[in-house]
């Protein structure tokens, strides 16, 4: 059996997704980091953008990711944003509206949040 990490990728509702991975990918204020069993213990800020979990059982889940915390330490992962979603959960009609939606309100929050889940669902 391959090492494992046990990963919890919480938002502010709800636990989103719960496992065992191989490798988890995502982007923090220093940059991207990628986090594989026996990773040095991290706590760190999470910058928005897509969120990439390679599972044990060899499948991957992709998530857009609103900012937020990461944290690890023997082999726990811990990701605690406010706003999380699937990729799997985007409708890409409506993400694609929301993103001209923002643009000719020039809302810059929302089009940036817009743009992150586009492109969890284009990693898909």
């Amino acid at each position: 059996m391959a090492a494992e990490l046990h990963v919890e990728l919480v938002a502010a509702d709800r636990s989103v997704w719960s496992g065992e991975a191989t490798l988890v990918v995502a982007r923090t204020t220093s940059g991207d980091i990628g986090i594989m069993p026996g990773h040095q213990p991290l706590l760190g800020v999470l910058e928005s953008g897509p969120v990439t979990i390679r599972t044990s059982e060899g499948g991957t889940v992709i998530a857009a990711v609103h900012g937020g915390f990461i944290s690890f330490a023997d082999n726990k992962l811990s990701l605690l944003a406010e706003i999380v979603e699937l990729a799997d959960e985007i409708d890409v009609q409506r993400a694609e509206r929301a993103l001209e939606r923002a643009k000719a309100e020039t809302d810059a929050a929302a089009e940036r949040r817009a743009e992150i889940r586009l492109r969890a669902v284009a990693v898909r």
